[in-house]
């Protein structure tokens, strides 16, 4: 490499500065035996799974190895008892599992006595909260399905039990848990929607299912403690999606879907394509078709190299760095905790109602642009889109070092906004707040 390539390199570098992005879920650093693997896997095609046998077999071993995380017991097989694959982002992973609840839908809606061609009288609808990723909006486009948005109300972040099952019909084909929002880092009570459900399925025309999308917590609250049962260790759970890019420390590209059982009843046939591998035929499932098997390969290097000690170790890690700021974020008495990170590694917080400064959180997040920091602020989903939130996301590359640099920034940026508008507020030794105007 000469010396302009060196200089480019470094200001392309120098320019992306990956580590003070706090607003990305996705992962921006992997091990350098892991960048070459992928480098060296570029030039394989994943669906290809007869002309890449090693590449399908690791997917296979990754798809098992999570699938058991989730709770599948470890005597039972993949293809023989569960099925999944690998995807591109875990987007694709919520388009499959809703497309399978869709299809199961209309199978067992015929049985019934449905016209499903009457879209007045029996069109299907899926139940989610307000808060949503947007690819179920999309989902829900493409496939002309009613989405039906349960709103959160109150102090409430997450998926309103009290009124969930008022959305559900014999037309719902399902209905969507949330292991991880984005707005805020909440999880959805998937234990108790799935106590709900299965009081709903005793009378039931037409049973209910839920399909978990834990895009980060899947492969986050496997290796914590604090998380009430929320996958397969309840029964009407019947599939889950995750990103590899996020928590599984992945870079950008890949998810995984996994369905509790390998039937026609939770993966309807239509959706299964055969393709020959070794042999046999192996069912292939996912939407897309030619990308690299260069993803796929790093995350079975993660899950070989760190295993379920060192995810532990990795991840607990990254909790005590989100708590680290939520203690940071006290101290200065004007803000409003909704998230602490005690249980998902995502801090968001709000302006207190009566916190004496001027500005906002929109100011807070330009100024602290100005360091380099990206932190952003949005309204919260609507029925609560008045409040202002700002949300940071702990990702493994954060250390405890960056997150010192970080919050020397904050305290900068909010002393100038402080000084901007005609406000002081300090904090001395003892953590105590004092404000001056």
């Amino acid at each position: 490499m000469n010396k302009n390539d060196q200089e480019t390199q470094q200001m392309i570098n120098n320019e992306a500065k990956a580590n003070q992005n706090l607003a990305t879920f996705c992962t921006t650093q992997m091990e350098p035996q892991a960048d070459e693997l992928m480098k060296n896997a570029l030039n394989t095609n994943a669906i290809d799974k007869s002309e890449y046998p090693k590449t399908a077999a690791m997917e296979n071993y990754c798809v098992s190895m999570i699938a058991h995380l989730w709770g599948i017991p470890d005597n039972e097989k993949i293809y023989d008892d569960f099925i999944g694959t690998s995807t591109v982002g875990s987007s694709e992973g919520c388009m499959l599992g809703g497309l399978a609840l869709l299809h199961s839908w209309k199978h067992r809606a015929k049985p019934a006595g449905f016209d499903i061609e009457d879209l007045h009288s029996h069109k299907p609808n899926l139940v989610i909260m307000s808060g949503y990723q947007v690819v179920w909006e999309k989902f829900c486009t493409y496939w002309n399905v009613e989405m039906r948005q349960v709103p959160i109300n109150g102090d409430q972040v997450s998926l309103d039990m009290d009124h969930v099952m008022d959305y559900v019909d014999e037309n719902t084909i399902g209905i969507i848990g949330i292991e991880g929002i984005t707005y805020t880092g909440s999880v959805d009570d998937i234990q108790t929607l799935d106590n709900l459900v299965t009081e709903y399925n005793k009378t039931a025309t037409m049973p209910v299912r839920i399909h978990v999308d834990a895009a980060f917590g899947g492969l986050f609250a496997p290796f914590v403690d604090g998380f009430n049962p929320w996958d397969f260790r309840l029964k009407n759970v019947v599939s889950i999606n995750v990103s590899g890019h996020k928590y599984g420390m992945v870079y950008p590209g890949l998810g995984w879907i996994v369905w509790r059982h390998n039937t026609a009843d939770i993966l309807p046939a239509e959706m299964r394509f055969q393709v020959p591998y070794l042999g046999k035929t192996v069912d292939s499932i996912a939407i897309n078709f030619s990308h690299s098997g260069a993803h796929i390969s790093a995350q079975y290097y993660n899950f070989i190299r760190f295993g379920l000690s060192g995810y532990k170790t990795i991840m607990q890690n990254v909790r005590k760095v989100s708590l680290k700021l939520t203690a940071a974020l006290k101290t200065y008495g004007i803000f409003d905790i909704l998230v602490d990170g005690s249980q998902l590694p995502i801090n968001c917080w709000k302006l207190a109602d009566d916190a004496p400064v001027g500005w906002t959180l929109y100011d807070l997040e330009s100024e602290l642009a100005k360091y380099g920091w990206q932190v952003p602020a949005y309204p919260l989903p609507k029925n609560r889109d008045d409040v202002t939130i700002s949300r940071i996301v702990v990702r493994p590359s954060m250390t405890m070092t960056i997150a010192d640099d970080f919050l020397d920034d904050l305290k900068l940026a909010i002393d100038g906004l402080n000084h901007t508008f005609g406000v002081t507020t300090t904090v001395d030794q003892d953590n105590k707040t004092t404000v001056r105007s």
